[in-house]
């Protein structure tokens, strides 16, 4: 059953979107199957470079089935602006599918997590603003409204009123904000279904008979293993399983479907918002790590925090999911640098520390232990097979296969599809 699942490995912003975009060239279908638009992939081919916030990787490829799973927070507006961007630059979107399980970011959920994030004032998570976190909370609460009820004006209206009774006196009494119209976000969300409605199918349905016939899949997860709702640093994470659980629950496949599990990890460490990382480089290094490799979020566009390859994070990772191999992104950001470091474990309170911790008041407290690698100071963007990479490169691969207890399957070297080393063929 050839179904490859990829997840991040860190947290977040890993390089998953071309990953996922270099095996889509085999496969016949790739399914999203979690997050929502506080996620993006971002995608270098020969029409450009896209950022895809809901869209699978694959709808690039003309033969891939691209499809939206039950356990992603779906924003229509946003969906519908990609789906018109993409269509203006003649990419086909026959092939998009949407869970018709697949819950919906309503306009209170922006709202309400703006004024949480507010009212946390200097203890505020980071999130996007994009009301993801409210959404899930509502599913989870089971007042959540789903893509099948865009179907039906009755339905959608009698769901609503009295959620939005809810929410408004929440609105009201905590926030002191004025009530949102129901009348408006009816009519708005009715129009919304009208042109999601071609889309909308049993996307469970669909996977489980493209695993029966024997098809090949690929399963994008957004976010990273670091940032999941039960593993990562919480309260700092998301509000879904970004972990392998979150692609048999966010889909509906059974676990035996799984072939391959493979982690993306960035050859460097990055965060986006708040909460640890204990390698982060608050200096010139990690300054000119974010200049060069540009690194900013594709989603809001903020600095990202860096640091060197944390190997406590990524081996807990790798375990966690199960990995069968890892994908390692941004290999030539490091031919700058002259020496390269690698957390091997972590020291807290007198104590050695060979994972991550449950607490992260703990985790804020933990100091790296490094050991330092030469680095290979020359370019590898045009290097296609692992024995060509300079020797420094091929030891700094080597030893992360050893901390992490996973073998590397591809290594890429530069932001294009082109740009890659496979070690391994994963189909």
């Amino acid at each position: 059953m050839p179904v490859v699942a990829i997840v991040g490995g860190q947290w977040g912003d890993e390089g998953k979107g071309k990953v996922v975009d270099l095996l889509a060239e085999r496969a016949h279908m790739v399914v999203r199957y979690s997050g929502g638009s506080n996620a993006g992939h971002t995608i270098v081919n020969d029409l450009g470079t896209f950022r895809l916030h809901l869209i699978p990787s694959g709808i690039f490829h003309p033969k891939v089935s691209c499809l939206i799973g039950n356990g992603v927070a779906l924003d229509p507006a946003v969906l519908l602006r990609e789906i018109e961007e993409l269509t203006g630059c003649g990419v086909k979107m026959g092939r998009l599918y949407i869970s018709d399980r697949a819950h919906l970011v309503m306009p209170y959920h922006t709202l309400i997590d703006k004024l949480e994030e507010e009212a946390r004032g200097g203890g505020a998570i980071g999130t996007t603003l994009r009301g993801i976190g409210p959404a899930y909370a509502d599913k989870i609460a089971r007042q959540g409204l789903r893509t099948c009820d865009l179907l039906s004006e009755n339905d959608l209206r009698q769901q609503l009123r009295p959620i939005l009774e809810q929410k408004n006196r929440l609105l009201a009494r905590l926030y002191e904000a004025n009530p949102l119209d129901l009348d408006e976000i009816a009519q708005l969300y009715i129009e919304y279904g009208h042109k999601l409605a071609p889309y909308i199918r049993d996307t469970g349905e669909m996977a489980r008979q493209a695993v029966a016939s024997g098809q090949r899949i690929v399963l994008e997860g957004a976010q990273g293993t670091m940032l999941d709702v039960d593993f990562g640093t919480y309260p700092y994470v998301t509000s879904c399983s970004p972990s392998i659980g979150g692609a048999l629950t966010g889909l509906g496949l059974a676990p035996s479907a799984i072939a391959e599990v493979v982690a993306v990890f960035k050859a460097y460490t990055t965060r986006v918002g708040s909460g640890p990382l204990p390698t982060e480089l608050a200096d010139e290094t990690g300054q000119l790590i974010r200049e060069h490799a540009q690194e900013f979020g594709a989603t809001t566009g903020r600095p990202r925090r860096c640091g060197w390859f944390d190997a406590v994070v990524a081996r807990y990772a790798a375990q966690v999911n199960g990995c069968t191999a890892f994908a390692i992104t941004r290999l030539d950001v490091l031919d700058i640098l002259p020496k390269i470091k690698v957390c091997v474990s972590y020291e807290a309170e007198g104590k050695r520390l060979s994972r991550p911790p449950a607490s992260t008041a703990l985790m804020e407290r933990c100091t790296p232990i490094y050991e330092e690698m030469e680095g290979w100071r020359e370019p590898i963007t045009d290097i296609r097979r692992f024995a060509d990479l300079p020797r420094a490169a091929q030891a700094y691969v080597r030893r992360l296969e050893e901390l992490t207890g996973c073998p590397a399957a591809i290594i890429s070297v530069g932001p294009r599809r082109e740009e890659t080393i496979e070690v391994r063929p994963l189909f």
